[in-house]
């Protein structure tokens, strides 16, 4: 834990500020604390470390994009909105904290500046043996019965499955986990207070009590495409390995696979028939080795065991 006083509300504050893996606050969090970066948007002045082999421009981009978080800074509580998010059983974990997943720091620059987490589940723990089940929001029947089938019998072993909430392969994934028993985490490109798409508010509190919803993004945050983008890297790095289940070939779930993939992680994919679009995404990732194939819970666990320490 950080024992700096002001670390928490720093890594608050900078969630309401910027968009996550911003390249600029990220390269800041390198060289500084969250406090620091946050005294800088305050006061406009930028350490020497920061600016030490810049140019003139460059410099003048950091001046520039401090001027503009800081103009940002009165929309945000004094506290970062850390009382009204335990009022609504909302917690912030910042790296450093027992509980962060320390996948995420295989993101580099680009990792979380702190994630909000609805649910009391060790987070940390549960990705420890964790595996990301992703697909298409058009899921085909086919498609979402596979999703609910593996996701159970992963669970049922012990395996936290995770996904984003969203139609089609990740409810049927979330769905599968809580028949089979077992935890399961959501995350979300929206505040973790948001029921995002709506008719899942269920699901979703079913998903807190069992496991947990987070979310990099403060609470009262709505969603939009980048931020879905954004968040697929979250999925990949939290976990051990991940699984398509169906992806159109140009989609936001092969943008997962492909991050899973980049960060060294057991990537593996479920074939289906050769006329579904719905599945020429996986189809693309085992034919270019990307991708182990792979039709069972038994074939998953099979490929991830010698992933587990």
């Amino acid at each position: 834990m950080n024992p700096h006083p002001g670390h928490r509300l720093a890594c608050a504050t900078l969630t309401y500020l910027a968009e996550p893996a911003a390249q600029l606050l990220g390269r800041l969090l390198s060289v500084l604390t969250p406090a620091a970066v946050l005294a800088s948007i305050r006061s406009a002045a930028i350490p020497a470390r920061v600016t030490a082999g810049l140019d003139q421009a460059q410099v003048t981009g950091v001046r520039r994009s401090l001027a503009r978080w800081r103009a940002q800074l009165p929309a945000v509580s004094p506290d970062g909105g850390l009382a009204a998010a335990e009022r609504d059983g909302i917690r912030l974990l910042c790296p450093g904290d027992p509980g962060w997943p320390p996948g995420l720091d295989d993101l580099g620059t680009a990792r979380p500046y702190a994630l909000w987490v609805r649910g009391t589940t060790d987070l940390a723990a549960c990705c420890e043996k964790s595996l990301s089940v992703v697909g298409a929001r058009a899921a085909t029947a086919c498609g979402t019965h596979a999703a609910t089938e593996l996701a159970a019998g992963l669970a049922s072993r012990g395996w936290v499955i995770v996904s984003g909430a969203a139609y089609g392969v990740d409810a049927a994934a979330h769905h599968g986990a809580l028949a089979g028993d077992g935890r399961t985490i959501a995350v979300l490109a929206c505040g973790p207070d948001i029921p995002y798409p709506r008719e899942h508010r269920g699901l979703l509190a079913d998903i807190a009590l069992r496991g947990a919803v987070i979310s990099e993004y403060p609470p009262g945050s709505r969603p939009t495409r980048l931020r879905f983008l954004a968040r697929n890297r979250i999925i990949a790095a939290v976990t051990t390995g991940t699984v398509v289940v169906e992806a159109a070939e140009h989609s936001g779930t092969m943008v997962t696979a492909r991050r899973a993939s980049d960060l060294g992680r057991p990537l593996m994919a479920v074939p289906g028939p050769v006329t579904s679009a719905m599945s020429a995404g996986c189809h693309a990732l085992i034919r270019e080795q990307q991708a182990v194939l792979v039709t069972s819970a038994a074939d998953i666990i099979t490929h991830l065991i010698p992933a587990v320490p």
